[in-house]
């Protein structure tokens, strides 16, 4: 008996380790089980919060803006191009009495002159001298011609008579015409004196600019030296550089406008279209009269020599425009945000045309990209990215877009 139950207990004490095992193993599976439980709750509520929080932020708008819509505008059509000014006509003043010495100069470069003023002047007492001389030549030649006549009628009158012959009246009457002849050779010489003291006063021979001014005080100059240079009636042009093809679309009479290197503008009227190009560049010229504005002078901004640029005026046509600041630059490429309905933008590449100026500020052709219709953003265009959602708000009444928008960047 003392053995069956000694024989129990041990196989019991035997067993107690692997009941003991098995215990601890069942509870460290069910504590594995809450934790893994716990974290999966705790991962789906951040997964929750965290969508809930892209949702937001998604929602939220970018920045606040303005849009516009493309507009057809009447735009010029200008033809660009480069040119020299020069003189319509640079008259050259020479000097066309031989052998004097300026005795005085009137003018300098840079003045403005009239239509018969005097600009220099000569040592006139040679010619005085000889002036004095032809003037008594002409007179002794009258005296002589007058005795002659008289002789020469008295012959007219005795020629009946018998009382002269035919000889004697012969030379009387070539006395007459030889002395009349000799009268008029005096009277051609005193001219050519008259003349000669004309030309110890150099006149303007129009009204104009003096441009340069070779003559020098007290030099002996020869018939024919030149001595001043001078923009006849002030006048200047532009000739602009065009090629072939360009000067097709150019007429006589046609509009530009020419821009100094300052920035002055002047109006200018086509004088001529040239009948010939260069056979090296294959360019030709195109004369325009430049046209000051009545306050300008004659020496303005314009000078001769001058490289310049400007515009001819061909016209207008229709164009599709938008706002100047509703495009972007970005890698040498100009770029506008439409607006989509969702409120989302999308970047587009834009293809501009011409630029014209009106009340509300500059404005950009478009020639592909946007069409007619369609909503593009104005202020803060440069602050956005491909897909931003935006909020949209109307400008003040009576200012303009730009002036109205708002483009703080919400946090």
């Amino acid at each position: 008996m003392f053995t069956q139950i000694s024989q129990h207990f041990s196989s019991r004490t035997a067993l107690r380790p692997s009941f003991w095992a098995t215990s601890s193993v069942l509870v460290l599976l069910a504590a594995l089980g809450s934790y893994s439980l716990s974290m999966a709750a705790d991962s789906s509520a951040s997964a929750q919060a965290n969508s809930s929080a892209a949702s937001n932020s998604k929602l939220k708008p970018a920045l606040t803006v303005t849009t516009t819509q493309p507009t057809i505008a009447d735009i010029p059509l200008r033809l660009a191009a480069n040119g020299n000014v020069q003189a319509w006509q640079e008259a050259i003043i020479g000097s066309e009495a031989n052998g004097l010495r300026i005795q005085e100069l009137h003018v300098n470069i840079g003045d403005v002159v009239q239509r018969g003023q005097l600009l220099a002047s000569f040592v006139s007492e040679t010619v005085q001298t000889d002036l004095a001389a032809a003037n008594a030549s002409v007179a002794e030649a009258a005296a002589n011609l007058a005795e002659a006549q008289a002789n020469a009628e008295r012959a007219r009158n005795l020629q009946n008579t018998g009382a002269l012959s035919a000889q004697q009246i012969g030379q009387y009457l070539s006395a007459e015409a030889t002395a009349k002849a000799r009268l008029d050779a005096a009277k051609a010489a005193l001219a050519a004196q008259q003349l000669r003291m004309k030309h110890t006063r150099v006149l303007a021979p129009d009204a104009g600019v003096i441009s340069a001014r070779p003559a020098t005080f007290g030099a002996v100059v020869q018939s024919g030296a030149e001595l001043f240079r001078m923009i006849r009636q002030g006048r200047l042009e532009w000739r602009a550089e065009l090629t072939a093809s360009e000067m097709a679309r150019i007429s006589n009479g046609s509009e530009a406008i020419v821009t100094a290197p300052g920035g002055a503008q002047w109006k200018g009227k086509v004088r001529m279209v040239a009948p010939v190009l260069d056979a090296q560049t294959r360019n030709g010229l195109v004369y325009v009269d430049l046209l000051p504005p009545k306050e300008a002078k004659a020496a303005g901004v314009f000078k001769p020599g001058m490289y310049a640029k400007g515009e001819f005026l061909l016209g207008h046509s229709a164009g599709l425009t938008i706002p100047q600041q509703a495009i972007v630059v970005r890698d040498g490429f100009s770029y506008v945000f439409r607006l989509n309905n969702d409120g989302k933008v999308t970047q587009v590449k834009l293809q501009t045309g011409r630029r014209v100026s009106q009340p509300q500020g500059e404005m950009v052709e478009v020639l592909s990209g946007i069409q007619a219709g369609q909503t593009v953003v104005v202020s803060g265009a440069g602050f956005l990215n491909d897909g931003d959602l935006v909020k949209v708000v109307n400008p003040a009444a009576g200012k303009p877009a730009a002036a109205a928008a708002s483009t703080s960047t919400q946090k």
